[in-house]
């Protein structure tokens, strides 16, 4: 029998093959590492610069003139601490990312079977069963727990609750045509946690940068939703990419302008002098790589949303180096 020209074709999968970690790590753990997607970094990326820009933003408003006289600046703020803190928020964001992801994939595992993107997962494949994803959701979290001790107390509550919207944003997919919006709650907590792990404290320009961050993943995160929207809208999964349709561009658009709006809000609040002008040029800069990405991506083709998604790690690599610089200048 003739093979079926359709079976010949490449499914389209973004999971990685003979990635380092195939080639380093016993094979049995390879199923783990793709339901934790450590062979897709760029979601731990994305996961992690809101954190990281939370710490930088945090470390800056302690050395703003204003807070200095006012001695609200303290050793939160060390530079030995912002490094200690980022990196910690490095290797929380790789576990609690797989975490979600394994509780994602733990919910959606019949649906993932019915989506070509998906199909190969470890749970919706069978290569792990749900006791063994729940033991290792289990090991992840705990892992998860350790990093959060080491926070202020503020960064430890806000990681506890963080979890709520981790476990509702599968759901979310069911019942509301927005579940980005949900995802984007879920995504950003970093961005408090980092805040908090500097300054203890809640403030404006903290929620300000979650809020925008929170913009910026419903964008981004409708430009990753367009890969799936065929099979989505056969077995009934919500999106924004299908709830927006021809207008998903304006969408996206108006979704980063308000993510602009409001990091430049939460800059005004911390920042003055050198260090204000210096980030509020990156600002602009991300904000022009943004609007350019939107309008070049072909949301019709899953291999370029997919290439769009994962260019907005740049967005957030270039403002971060930014604030890097801006820190160094306000001494």
């Amino acid at each position: 029998m003739a093979n079926n020209p359709d079976d010949l074709k490449p499914r389209f999968t973004d999971i990685q093959s003979q990635t380092w970690f195939d080639r380093v790590l016993p094979g049995w753990t390879r199923p783990f590492t793709r339901l934790m997607r450590l062979d897709r970094p760029i979601g731990t990326y994305l996961l992690y610069i809101p954190g990281l820009w939370g710490v930088l933003l945090a470390a800056l408003a302690s050395r703003n003139a204003a807070d200095v006289d006012a001695g609200i600046a303290g050793d939160g703020a060390s530079l030995l601490r912002v490094l200690w803190i980022g990196g910690l928020l490095f290797v929380g964001s790789i576990i609690m990312r797989g975490a979600g992801c394994v509780i994602n994939d733990m919910w959606d595992r019949d649906l993932d079977r019915q989506v070509e993107r998906t199909a190969g997962r470890p749970l919706a494949s069978g290569a792990v069963s749900l006791r063994q994803a729940g033991l290792f959701l289990a090991l992840l979290l705990g892992l998860g727990l350790l990093i959060l001790l080491q926070m202020r107390p503020l960064g430890i509550l806000l990681g506890v609750v963080s979890l709520l919207p981790v476990v509702l944003y599968p759901l979310a997919k069911r019942v509301t045509d927005y579940p980005q919006a949900v995802l984007g709650l879920t995504f950003n907590f970093g961005a408090l946690i980092g805040w908090a792990a500097i300054s203890n404290e809640v403030s404006p320009a903290m929620v300000l940068l979650y809020l925008g961050c929170w913009a910026w993943t419903f964008g981004y995160d409708t430009i990753y939703a367009h890969q799936d929207k065929a099979d989505d809208a056969i077995i009934g999964v919500r999106s924004t990419a299908l709830a927006f349709g021809g207008n998903s561009k304006l969408a996206i658009r108006l979704s980063y302008i308000v993510a602009l709006v409001l990091w430049f809000l939460s800059l005004a609040l911390v920042a003055d002098g050198l260090p204000f002008w210096i980030s509020l040029f990156g600002l602009i800069a991300i904000g022009a790589r943004m609007m350019a990405q939107v309008q070049r991506t072909d949301l019709d083709s899953p291999t370029d949303s997919l290439r769009a998604f994962k260019g907005e790690q740049w967005t957030g690599w270039i403002w971060a180096a930014v604030l890097v610089l801006a820190l160094v200048l306000a001494g």
